[in-house]
């Protein structure tokens, strides 16, 4: 059985293998996140296994988002078993195991693969396309929410510098349509901005 720990980054990833006897085959291998990287990790997977059954290799990489999502396609298309790991845990792993305050690419690839000699996490299996749009439907809403309430937040505060006489009974009963009605102009002006410079 091999264990392959791949710890991810933007541009490049580290991995580090392990066979079942804790020996460990590679500990410096440094892809790129690039077909040709992915594929020289490929080989390298299968110039360490003694036969072609992909059922003895587990993979296991730490989930950041956007970055891991190629190369866990790709080994899941090549029929690799993947363990997606909380970030959480392996660091909680990593510092049971040793004292030293080392954070490396190289040490974390190394770790992970340790980790998945005891770790019995489900394996990966590919979200839908309509599940990843909705999560990123979801992720812009909440952006939106956000900026929608720093600018009323931003629009109440101009209003009460303009307007200090309106901060009386009266802005009670009218500070929800005022707001309402710069909100809308302001993204009115700025969505004409938008247009005539497309």
């Amino acid at each position: 059985m091999l264990f392959v720990g791949i710890d991810v980054a933007k541009s490049k990833h580290d991995c580090c293998i392990i066979d079942s006897n804790g020996i460990i085959i590679t500990d410096s291998l440094r892809i790129s996140n690039t077909k040709e990287g992915f594929d020289t990790l490929y080989t390298s997977i299968i110039s360490a296994l003694e036969s072609t059954d992909f059922s003895n290799v587990k993979t296991g990489l730490e989930s950041t988002g956007h970055y891991s999502t190629n190369i866990t396609n790709y080994l899941y298309s090549k029929g690799f078993h993947i363990t997606v790991l909380n970030p959480l845990a392996t660091n909680a792993f990593r510092k049971a195991g040793t004292l030293r305050k080392t954070k490396t690419d190289k040490c974390n690839a190394k770790v992970i693969a340790t980790m998945l000699f005891s770790d019995e996490s489900k394996f990966y299996s590919p979200s839908s396309y309509q599940i990843q749009e909705l999560k990123s439907l979801t992720r812009h809403r909440y952006q939106m929410i956000g900026y929608h309430s720093k600018l009323r937040l931003s629009i109440t505060h101009l209003i009460d510098i303009i307007f200090p006489e309106l901060s009386g009974l009266i802005w009670k009963f009218i500070k929800i349509p005022v707001i309402n009605y710069c909100l809308n102009y302001l993204l009115l002006k700025i969505s004409n901005c938008v247009i005539s410079h497309t």
